[in-house]
């Protein structure tokens, strides 16, 4: 018997070299290969006469062979077969087919299924490339009872078929997956785990793995179509649950963990509260009161803070962080701002002083390009608790960079980072913590507090990525989630629209007329040199031809990620001056810049971009009070995704909605384009398509580990966990927890 953890190439009829072939689609052992589900089904329930075929049908038919022959063209060898009910005839034709030749014999009995063509110069009916199966020999008495019976047991005719991913550059057919598989649940241990609780299977109304397992891939009679097309069935409920309850079962586990360790209860007192009113620029909107509210509540708590701040660009993070930041300061902690880029970590340090160093916060900034001796310097009042918010890259990562006492870490982009660059951030407390070298207190009072001894620093996670709740619940499961869904007062919404490049001296003057009203301009290119992609236009050139063409008369600048950061501050301070009127640039601009003054936008080869992208890079107009335009230029053929990328832009702002129409188009694996954000590799699971049953795996998984009770008894508990960490280890590709 074959046992789930069997290596694959103990199946029968694969072997080493097939089984190296599996691997490269992930196939190591039988489980995976038996949840190598069908993409989609065909329905051969019912064989047709060849008399009833019509031209464009999809069609099974049975039939006896009545000749075959190769025939040779000047581009390609082609085999071609007749077969015959009566007197009624059909043609098949299969291309690059000579190893055809010798398969079938005239008075064989052979299942067909294809789609039907009428041959355009003899009108004759004919299958191109059809799936065949030989059943037998043609005759009378037993013979014929021996067609069929292969018929009844046939695995491509008379029942739903299932359609898998070739392999192996098409040596793995999908029939030959039809037979591998079938052969590995044959021979499948009849003992199969079952983990999931038995009052969670009750009231999901799940069937067994074994059930679910046969089904999927060999549907029983009658079962619909169109649920098996849409992945609904009680076979692959079942399995879809399977994987969600295991993912959730762990992110549930990993926040009651957090929640037992030992955090720091900042106090929020009437001191705390007038520091924060102190900082306001503005009157904060409802939504950044509520979100406030969230996080400082999470900070009074004994246990450390995993919270998600998302909202979309312009929706004030930054001042709601600076706000927690001054919560842990005036408790005598310091604050790390970690961001992915000098220029983001720029303009964080730019705000900062801007809003905190009035009222004797001290700030410094933290980056890779730093000289020496100022970094020395830097670190040194790190260590010391000098520095009270301290602002940088990857470079607060470096081991010697030590704080005196952090209280709370905030990530900014944290899907740029990778989940340990996180974890080592907040490992940064000094390990003399508690031992009299608490940070340099404000001038408030706050060196008068009691100190509440260490602990683990308060985490913050923020991202101007709007993030569909579905994959929220999987990539970030472990958090709590904050939503800003409100713009600040005074922001106009932008106009967005679509122009081929052809009209781009009608673009090129609107342009000019919003200079000549007093306002900015981005235009941004996808590349800096045009030897990278020649048939696009790059940002350098373009430079060159605006500035001393088409802009000749108006201050034109460069910014791309390959000036060095002492460039880049330069040109990006210019223009926040008001010393550029148009900057061209690379994405290097999507996020983190601030220009209140900059009303419109110019993306060339806009279809070239991301959704996600093209949002971020709108949100850096639209942050004045005047009317911001965003012009989207395109050129040559564009795809039918691309064309739906570039109507969501033209028809909505809401970023959130964007971003569910972005993990539709790009599916769960590549809305952050990589591994690195710790996303399940679901084998079965859809996380739009499943949406409903994630929400159900979520909130079943939480009542599991509420504990035993009259419902679940300790061993299922313990039998729940013990698969859990062994899906998260080698299932999902994520880090064991528990």
């Amino acid at each position: 018997m074959l046992e789930l953890s069997t290596p694959v190439q103990y199946v029968k009829g694969v072997g080493p070299r097939i089984a190296e072939i599996l691997a490269s689609k992930g196939i190591h052992t039988v489980n995976d290969l038996i949840h190598y589900l069908p993409f989609r089904y065909e329905d051969r329930l019912n064989p047709r006469g060849i008399a009833e075929l019509r031209p464009g049908e999809m069609a099974t038919v049975i039939a006896e062979v009545r000749n075959s022959g190769l025939f040779r063209t000047r581009r390609m060898p082609i085999f071609q077969l007749t077969v015959g009910q009566g007197r009624a005839r059909l043609r098949c034709l299969w291309f690059h087919a000579a190893y055809l030749q010798d398969r079938f014999k005239p008075g064989q009995m052979i299942a067909l299924h294809g789609k039907v063509e009428e041959d355009q110069r003899n009108r004759e009916l004919q299958i191109v490339q059809p799936q065949y199966e030989i059943l037998g020999e043609s005759g009378n008495g037993d013979a014929s009872e021996s067609v069929e019976k292969r018929a009844a047991e046939s695995l491509e005719v008379g029942r739903i078929i299932p359609i898998y991913e070739s392999a192996g550059q098409g040596k793995l057919t999908s029939r030959w997956f039809r037979r591998a598989i079938r052969t590995a649940l044959e021979n499948l241990t009849p003992d199969l785990p079952e983990a999931i609780p038995a009052v969670v299977r009750s009231r999901m109304a799940l069937i067994s793995p074994r059930s679910a397992l046969w089904n999927v891939h060999w549907p029983e009679p009658g079962e619909s179509l169109q649920q098996l097309q849409e992945s609904r069935t009680p076979a692959h409920i079942r399995l879809i649950f399977d994987e969600l309850f295991f993912v959730e079962l762990g992110l549930e586990l990993k926040r009651r963990q957090q929640k037992a360790k030992t955090g720091i209860a900042f106090r929020l007192d009437d001191r705390v509260r007038a520091a924060l009113k102190r900082i306001l620029p503005f009157h904060p909107t409802t939504a950044q009161k509520k979100v406030l509210k969230e996080i400082a509540a999470d900070m009074e708590k004994p246990y450390p803070m995993r919270r998600l701040l998302q909202g979309d660009v312009g929706s004030g993070k930054t001042i709601v962080s600076f706000e927690a930041a001054i919560i842990a300061i005036e408790n005598g902690y310091q604050v790390a701002l970690m961001a992915p880029t000098e220029i983001l970590a720029q303009q964080h340090y730019l705000s900062a002083r801007r809003i905190l160093e009035n009222a004797g916060y001290r700030i410094v900034l933290l980056t890779g390009s730093l000289e020496a001796d100022r970094k020395r310097d830097i670190q040194r009042h790190i260590a010391q608790g000098s520095a009270q918010l301290v602002i940088g890259t990857h470079a607060l990562l470096e081991e010697k960079v030590e704080f005196a006492k952090l209280g709370l870490v905030i990530v900014d982009e944290q899907h740029r980072f990778g989940v340990m660059q996180r974890l080592k951030l907040m490992k940064k407390s000094s390990d003399c913590e508690g031992e009299g070298s608490p940070a340099s207190p404000n001038t408030s009072g706050s060196e008068n507090r009691p100190h509440t001894g260490p602990g683990e620093p308060d985490v913050l996670v923020m991202t101007a990525t709007p993030i569909p709740r579905t994959l929220a619940l999987t990539l970030y499961g472990d958090l709590d989630l904050s939503v800003l869904d409100e713009l600040p007062p005074g922001r106009t919404p932008i106009v967005t629209k679509c122009v081929p490049d052809g009209q781009s001296p009608k673009v090129w003057e609107f342009v000019r007329k919003q200079v000549a009203a007093g306002h900015q301009a981005y235009v941004v290119y996808p590349v800096i040199s045009e030897n990278e992609e020649n048939e696009m236009k790059a940002a350098i050139k373009m430079y060159r031809e605006l500035s001393s063409h088409v802009f000749a008369d108006l201050k034109v600048g460069l910014l791309h990620g390959r000036l060095d950061a002492d460039l880049k501050d330069q040109v990006l301070r210019m223009f926040q001056k008001g010393e550029l009127q148009v900057l061209v640039a690379t994405t290097v601009i999507e996020v983190g810049v601030d220009v209140a003054n900059a009303s419109v936008m110019v993306i060339e080869h806009a279809e070239r971009f991301g959704l996600a992208q093209l949002h971020q890079l709108r949100g850096r107009i639209g942050r004045g009070a005047a009317k911001s335009c965003c012009i989207l230029m395109t050129a040559g053929k564009i795809t039918e995704e691309g064309q739906q990328r570039l109507d969501a832009m033209v028809t909505t702002n809401d970023g959130f909605k964007i971003a569910e129409l972005d993990l539709e188009l790009r599916g769960p694996g590549e809305f952050f384009g990589t591994r690195q954000a710790g996303m399940p590799d679901f084998r079965v699971a859809n996380i739009i398509r499943d949406a409903n049953l994630l929400e159900a795996a979520k909130r079943e998984a939480a009542a599991v580990l509420a504990g035993p009770s009259s419902e679940v008894s300790p061993e299922e508990i313990s039998r729940a966990l013990v698969q859990m960490r062994a899906r998260w280890q080698h299932t999902y590709g994520l880090v064991e927890v528990g």
